[in-house]
């Protein structure tokens, strides 16, 4: 407690101010009694040693001190004075609905029993890094992240708000897409390798985990952002209010590697081209993989020259849809259609077409030049963003978004199709560096090193990471205050070999400097074991050589036992259907429920299809067709994107002779991808028969 010793210091203050005078004028008196008389200073002059003149001279002394340290004491109180001022200046009040909100939150807190142990409410599961949210250069400390008003900034750059949502829709769209190309396969060991459950790169991560741990800044009505246009609109385009816009300073490049990827994103959801860009400025924007990221971005079109780009934008050309130029001027004009393309050539390209440009510009196209332009605006770019028009004015900017080329190419990953020629999905791959992919090596528990809880089982905590995530201590739920401890404690359970501290900060805190992590990961573990500690736990996580893992005596974790589940199965020597049903009774929901953490997703998609291949298997080794049926819809519960459930319950009802039910079921998924994003494989549901599915072999 620190009033005690802030009573104490303010007793001994004023003892120094007032105990000196005190003493002084109660033993020798006043320091001056009048002035002296002209005897009296002959006298001083020639005898000044005296013992009167001593005393005097020492009293005056001591005042002097006295006054001196008066002086100090003073002068610092009116500095904090003025520093509290300043501060109540400042400080701002409350708005009504603010004072009101906040009254609500008072009446709810104390109306909580004290008895409630309770697990917290997951967080907001709203599509939005380890990064920074906000603007880089006033940051607020908070817990996960350092949030502001304008974008995220992570490792290489700096996003708008706007563009951070589309690479965390997008990548959440590239696991709807696994799920719903999953094939179940035979059933094997619970560690699998399939080569489609690769992580996405680290800057995804750290987009997706700022925006999960944070809520959309307020925006005054009628405001526009720096990454968003004007007519409302998704793409960075809608900044330039002129035809076109010339890009120079230290920040250029990576400026324009931030309108590629902006836009890209933007039109991910449309036809028609969203970015043409002559082919040197790709190689210099993207460098090596330029030539493979173009084959395989949609949206992107590379020219040789402008020359190409007029025939591009002609009403003729392939990529521009129906209705060519004219209708691209109707459709900006109202709102409507796809958004304007984006042109990014060099200097030298505008300015031997300058007249090319200038009939592209004002309708057709937004168009950048990495360079001045002569027959536009230019703008100063800095590394971080900022711009300033260089017409002589001073005046700034939009903020735009900067990245560097690893940081553009790893968000382009999202949108870009599969290589031409990629490995079966719902396979084994060969072997590779798990660790550099982003996950461990190993997942799964082992069932001699992690039984499962029998019915003497003496452990008093129990961890359930399957559905909401949950710590039981004698079936008592136990209130986890932080959200990274809770993110810990699954981790490990998904991780029973144990992870070290780099492996835990990296999966937590993705994209934030990790000299900066090891004091958060320690009082978060600090924090967790206080709070076992005063519940009377037993012992949860351990830590030996730099490792982290919980420890199997004293904790039981669900998700082991469904591994353990999943081993019998697999290994049993007769085919069994209880051993199966065994594995679906032990998953009574997805790994850690609505959580967004983005390191979660490799692995809850792993466990879920363990799920899938065993209600696949149930229906291929029934001898009822409604029960196989059955089995089959029981599978699309659990995962209603994947389409070849969906296709073996269509061929299913076929054989069963209910075409209305079957073709209701295939509508209702074509709605369900739709509304995802997805653009449904209907040729693929349409034709499936009953023969036309290959039988899942049973042991």
């Amino acid at each position: 407690m620190r009033w005690p010793r802030q009573l104490m210091s303010l007793l001994f203050v004023l003892t120094l101010l007032a105990g000196p005078p005190i003493v002084l004028l109660s033993l020798i008196g006043a320091p001056i009694q009048g002035w002296p008389t002209p005897a009296q200073a002959r006298e001083w002059v020639q005898n000044p040693l005296t013992e009167q003149n001593l005393t005097a001279a020492l009293t005056i002394a001591a005042w002097l001190v006295w006054l001196l340290l008066a002086y100090t004491v003073t002068i610092r109180v009116l500095t904090r004075l003025s520093a509290t001022v300043s501060w109540l200046r400042r400080m701002p009040l409350p708005t009504p609905w603010q004072a009101t909100a906040g009254g609500i939150a008072g009446v709810a807190v104390l109306g909580v029993s004290s008895h409630a142990i309770a697990a917290p409410p997951p967080p907001s599961t709203q599509p939005v890094a380890a990064g920074t949210l906000g603007d880089a250069d006033n940051p607020t400390p908070s817990d996960g992240d350092v949030l502001a008003d304008e974008g995220i900034s992570v490792a290489g750059g700096w996003l708008p708000r706007e563009t951070a949502e589309q690479v965390s829709a997008a990548a959440a769209l590239v696991w709807l897409r696994r799920r719903r190309s999953y094939r179940p396969r035979p059933p094997g060991p619970p560690s699998r390798e399939d080569t489609d459950l690769a992580p996405l790169p680290p800057t995804v991560a750290a987009v997706q985990a700022a925006l999960a741990d944070s809520t959309p800044p307020p925006r005054e009505p009628g405001a526009v952002s720096a990454g968003s246009s004007l007519l409302d609109r998704p793409t960075v385009s809608g900044a330039f209010r002129r035809a076109g816009v010339g890009l120079t300073g230290l920040g250029a490049q990576d400026a324009a590697r931030g309108l590629l990827v902006t836009s890209l994103l933007a039109g991910r959801h449309h036809p028609a081209a969203s970015v043409v860009v002559t082919r040197p400025v790709l190689a210099g924007l993207l460098g090596p993989t330029a030539d493979t990221l173009a084959r395989r971005l949609p949206g992107l079109a590379v020219i040789d020259n402008l020359r190409q780009a007029a025939g591009f934008f002609s009403g003729d050309h392939p990529g521009r849809g129906l209705g060519g130029r004219d209708q691209a001027q109707r459709d900006t004009q109202e709102g409507t259609g796809p958004p304007r393309p984006t042109l990014i050539v060099d200097e030298a390209s505008a300015t031997d077409n300058a007249e090319t440009l200038a009939g592209l510009a004002p309708a057709s196209a937004a168009v950048a030049v990495l360079g001045r332009w002569p027959a536009g605006q230019t703008w100063q770019v800095d590394p971080s963003g900022r711009t300033h028009h260089q017409d002589g004015s001073g005046l700034a900017g939009p903020r735009m978004c900067v990245l560097t080329q690893v940081t553009a190419t790893d968000l382009l990953s999202v949108i870009a199709h599969p290589d031409p020629a990629p490995p079966e999905l719902g396979t084994s791959g060969p072997s590779h560096d798990l660790a550099s992919a982003g996950r461990s090596p190993q997942w799964e528990a082992t069932a001699q090193d992690h039984p499962v809880r029998s019915g003497n089982d003496t452990r008093r905590l129990q961890l359930r990471v399957l559905g909401e995530p949950t710590l039981l201590l004698d079936g008592h739920p136990v209130e986890i205050r932080r959200t990274a401890a809770l993110q810990v404690l699954v981790f490990l359970a998904a991780h029973p070999d144990g992870a070290d501290t780099r492996q835990l900060t990296d999966a937590i805190w993705p994209g934030l400097p990790r000299r900066s992590l090891t004091g958060r990961l320690y009082t978060t573990l600090s924090d967790l074991r206080a709070t076992i500690r005063s519940t009377g736990g037993s012992t949860l996580i351990e830590h030996t050589d730099d490792r982290y893992r919980l420890d199997p005596t004293g904790v039981t974790v669900d998700l082991w036992a469904f591994h353990h589940a999943v081993r019998d199965a697999t290994t049993a020597v007769a085919t069994d259907a209880t051993t199966w049903k065994a594995v679906i009774d032990a998953y009574p929901g997805d790994l850690a429920a609505r959580r967004t953490w983005p390191w979660l997703d490799p692995i809850r998609e792993a466990t879920r299809r363990h799920v899938i291949d065993a209600h696949a298997v149930l229906a291929s080794a029934s001898p009822d067709a409604r029960e196989a049926l059955a089995w089959l819809q029981a599978g699309i519960r659990i995962d209603p994107y994947n389409a070849d459930l969906h296709t073996r319950a269509v061929s299913a009802l076929i054989a069963l002779g209910d075409h209305d039910a079957a073709d209701h079921l295939r509508k209702d998924h074509a709605r369900r991808l739709a509304a995802a994003g997805i653009l449904p494989t209907d040729t693929a549901l349409t034709t499936a028969t009953p023969t036309d599915q290959p039988a899942i072999p049973t042991r």
